[in-house]
C-alpha cells in the first residue's frame, strides 16, 4: 500500500517519499512523522500520539515537535505560513488535511506506459542518498586526534568528545548526530565537506588531545561544513587530578566557547536568506540578533519579528519566550507608553512560553525570566530558571538571568556565583552588560558600593543606555559619599527616565527585601531623585 498527494508519493514498504518518480531525502524520524499523519488523516494527532508512534514514548521537547513538523513541510512542499497540507490545530496538535488516494505497493512508476528497466543485482550496494539538512542548527563532534604518543591514550580523548556530545544534545535549538556516527571517521582522512554531506549536518567540531604526565592540553575547531570555512578555533588546558572533573571541565568550555558561535553562525545564515521565504525560525533568529544588543531601536525591531515567527508556529515555545522579555526589557529601561496593557501582554506571552515549552531551555529563560519581572513572582521565576539550567547546564543566559533574580531576591553571594559561572560559559557574550549589571546589583544590596559602582561602570560601558546600571551607579557613588559623581550619574537617569521617582521605584524593579529597597531608595534620593 501506498499514499498519493498531489506529485508525492509516500511509500510505507519501501520507505520512500518521492516527488514525480524522484526520492525526497527525509530523516528516519521525518518519514515516520509524515506516515503517521498520512495515516491518521480522518482526524487530529495530539503531541502524546505523536510521541508514542514517533519517539516511541519517550519525552522530547516542544522544539524537537515543531523541528519535525517543519521538516515534514518543507520535504511535502508546504509551509508553517501555508499550512495547504499539514495543519496545525491550535492547543490540539496536527492533521493532514491533503486529499490522498492509496494504492497497491509496486504501481508507483510510470503512467505512461514505459517499461522499467531493473538493475542486475550485483555486488556494489548503491551509495544511500545524503541526508537533507534539519531545519535547525545541526552538528557532528569528530573523535579527537590522540597526540600523546600512546594509543592506550585512545579512551580518555573518545571520553572527553563522548562528554561533548551529551552536552551539546541538551541544547534543544541543536541537532547533534550520535556518537556511533560521528566516530565512523575516526582515524580517517575525510574531507570535512563530505562529512557535513554524509552525516546531514551544517557544522563539524574536530579536534586533538594531548596528554603529557600531569596535564592534558586539547585544540577544538568549529567548521562550516558547506563551505570548509573555519568558524572557530581554542585551546584548552588543565591538570588530571580528577580525571572526569575534567572532562566535565573541558567539555563544559568547549559548549559555553561554541553554543554562540553557532547560534552567531546560523543568525548570520538567516540574514542572508531572501525575505519573502523566510520562516518561524528564521524570523526567530533575526529576532535574537537584534534583541542581544540591548538597544531601544534594536528592540523595537526585534518585537515584531518574534510576533511574526509565533503567527508561523503558534506553539513555538522560545519566540513567545523572546517576545515576552522584550516587553520586560521596555519595561525595565522605562520605555512602555501603555504600562498596564504592556505588562499585562508580557505575562500572557511569558505564560504561554513556559506552558509550551516545558523543556524548553530558552522559553524557560527569557519566559521564567520575564515572568518574575511583570509579574513580581520572584520565587516562581527562580524556579524556572533553576529548570533551565538542569535542562541544559550549558546555557549562559539560564545562569545570568537566575543569578540577576537572586540579586534581587536578596541572595547576593548565589547571584554573584551564577553571575560569574555564566561570564566563565560565555566570556565573549555579546549580553556581557546584562552579567555586569546583575553583579553590580548583587554588590549594592549586600552593602558594598564601591564595587557596585565599578561593575555598573563595566556595564554602561558596553551598553551606556541601561537604565538600571545609571541607577546603581547614582545610588552606589551617593552612598559611599562621592556626591559629585552621585549628581553627574543621576542627570543621565533623569534623561533617560524623566518618570522615574523614589515612590515608584518597588513599580520598576521587584526588590523582595524591604532593606533593599530602603537602601536603593536612599542612595538615589542623596543623589537628587525626586520623591
Amino acid at each position: 500500500m501506498h499514499f498519493v498527494f498531489g506529485d508525492y508519493v509516500l511509500d510505507p514498504q519501501r520507505r520512500e517519499l518521492t516527488l514525480r518518480s524522484q526520492v525526497v531525502t527525509v530523516g528516519p524520524q521525518v518519514f515516520d512523522l509524515l506516515l503517521h499523519l498520512v495515516m491518521n488523516r480522518h482526524r487530529v494527532v495530539s503531541k502524546d500520539d505523536l510521541l508514542q508512534a514517533v519517539w516511541d514514548g519517550r519525552i522530547v521537547s516542544e522544539s524537537t515537535i515543531t523541528s519535525h513538523i517543519n521538516a515534514v513541510r518543507k520535504a511535502v512542499g508546504d509551509s508553517g505560513e501555508e499550512q495547504r497540507l499539514v495543519r496545525t490545530i491550535a492547543r490540539k496538535g496536527f492533521r493532514f488535511v491533503g486529499d490522498v488516494t492509496e494504492g497497491e505497493t509496486g504501481q508507483t512508476g510510470p503512467s505512461d506506459g514505459s517499461a522499467v528497466t531493473e538493475e542486475p543485482a550485483g555486488d556494489v550496494l548503491e551509495k544511500p542518498a545524503a541526508p537533507a539538512l534539519p531545519n535547525k542548527p545541526s552538528i557532528a563532534v569528530l573523535a579527537f586526534q590522540n597526540l600523546s604518543g600512546d594509543p592506550e591514550q585512545d579512551y580518555f580523548a573518545d571520553g572527553v568528545v563522548e562528554d561533548i556530545i551529551t552536552a551539546l544534545s541538551r541544547l534543544r535549538w541543536l541537532f547533534v548526530i550520535a556518537r556511533n556516527s560521528s566516530f565512523t571517521y575516526k582515524g580517517r582522512s575525510v574531507d570535512v565537506r563530505e562529512i557535513g554531506q554524509e552525516l546531514g549536518v551544517r557544522y563539524v567540531l574536530e579536534g586533538s588531545l594531548r596528554k603529557s604526565g600531569n596535564k592534558v592540553r586539547i585544540t577544538g575547531q568549529l567548521i562550516d561544513a558547506t563551505s570548509a570555512t573555519h568558524l572557530w578555533a581554542e585551546r584548552f588546558e588543565g591538570t588530571l587530578d580528577d580525571i572526569f572533573e575534567l572532562q566535565d571541565q573541558i567539555a563544559e568550555s568547549v559548549v559555553g566557547a561554541i553554543a554562540p558561535q553557532l547560534e552567531q553562525a546560523e543568525i548570520e545564515r538567516a540574514k542572508r536568506k531572501p525575505t519573502e521565504r523566510l520562516d518561524a525560525y528564521d524570523y526567530y533568529l533575526r529576532g535574537t540578533a537584534k534583541l542581544h544588543s540591548g538597544t531601544r531601536e534594536a528592540l523595537d525591531g526585534a518585537l515584531p519579528l518574534f510576533y511574526k515567527a509565533i503567527e508561523l508556529d503558534p506553539e513555538f515555545a522560545s519566540a513567545h519566550g523572546m517576545a515576552a522579555w522584550c516587553h520586560f526589557w521596555r519595561k525595565v529601561n522605562g520605555w512602555m507608553t501603555d504600562r498596564p496593557r504592556e505588562i499585562a501582554e508580557g505575562i500572557r506571552l511569558a505564560r504561554l512560553a513556559v506552558e509550551l515549552g516545558r523543556d524548553d531551555t530558552v522559553a524557560l529563560t527569557r519566559g521564567g525570566h520575564a515572568l518574575a519581572h511583570l509579574s513580581g513572582d520572584l520565587d516562581g521565576g527562580i524556579a524556572l530558571l533553576d529548570r533551565a539550567v538542569l535542562l541544559n547546564p550549558n546555557h549562559a543566559p539560564a545562569w545570568f538571568l537566575g543569578g540577576a533574580l537572586r540579586a534581587l531576591r536578596g541572595e547576593t553571594d548565589a547571584a554573584i556565583a551564577h553571575l560569574t559561572h555564566a561570564s566563565r560559559l560565555s566570556p565573549l557574550d555579546p549580553e556581557m552588560f546584562r552579567m555586569q549589571v546583575g553583579i553590580a546589583l548583587a554588590h549594592f544590596f549586600a552593602g558594598r558600593p564601591d564595587p557596585a559602582s565599578t561593575w555598573a561602570e563595566k556595564a554602561l560601558g558596553n551598553l551606556p543606555s541601561l537604565l538600571p546600571a545609571v541607577a546603581l551607579l547614582a545610588a552606589s557613588h551617593a552612598l559611599a559619599g562621592r556626591m559629585d559623581n552621585a549628581k553627574q550619574a543621576m542627570q543621565r537617569l533623569r534623561a533617560l527616565d524623566p518618570s522615574l521617582r523614589v515612590s515608584n521605584l518597588d513599580e520598576w524593579l521587584p526588590i523582595y527585601r524591604p532593606s533593599d529597597l530602603e537602601r536603593f531608595a536612599d542612595g538615589l534620593r542623596l543623589a537628587g531623585l525626586p520623591e
